[in-house]
């Protein structure tokens, strides 16, 4: 039998690059082999093209504009808290990408593991007094203010 090991992942906007070694083991089913071979190449594939693809946010990953509005926490804990201008420049920059950024990060698995209150966290355009951004929308449960 065969195993695939991969040896290098190396992912870029240019083109992904996969280094892949294939090892005899004492085994000799090539059925097993086959099925290892059709089960990493399609699972690469998929997290490939995750990666390469363009999504809510352009070609940056959810989880990335999520960590960019770290300068937001403070903001997300109450209503009343003051919005730091860093928040407010990455929220707006994250409107220029695309409107539906920023609610694809607020529903993202990495801002509900943070804790974060999406009841608070949706009014933080508004807070930043953003001109564009798009009054009335849903996301989620909630409407952004």
């Amino acid at each position: 039998m065969y195993v695939l090991q991969v040896v290098r992942l190396e992912i870029s906007k240019e083109a992904p690059l996969v280094v892949v070694e294939l090892r005899k083991m004492a085994s000799n089913s090539a059925t097993s082999a086959a099925a290892a071979i059709i089960i990493f190449l399609l699972a690469s594939h998929a997290y490939i093209q995750e990666v390469l693809a363009a999504g809510e946010c352009g070609k940056t990953p959810i989880n990335a504009a999520a960590a960019s509005l770290s300068p937001c926490a403070t903001a997300t804990q109450s209503k009343t808290a003051m919005v730091p201008p860093a928040c407010c420049s990455k929220v707006s920059a994250l409107f220029k990408i695309s409107p539906k950024c920023l609610c694809a990060v607020l529903l993202s698995p990495l801002v509900k593991q943070a804790g974060i209150n999406l009841g608070i966290a949706i009014t933080i355009p508004k807070r930043c007094n953003i001109r564009n951004r798009p009054v009335g929308k849903k996301c989620g449960s909630y409407t952004l203010p």
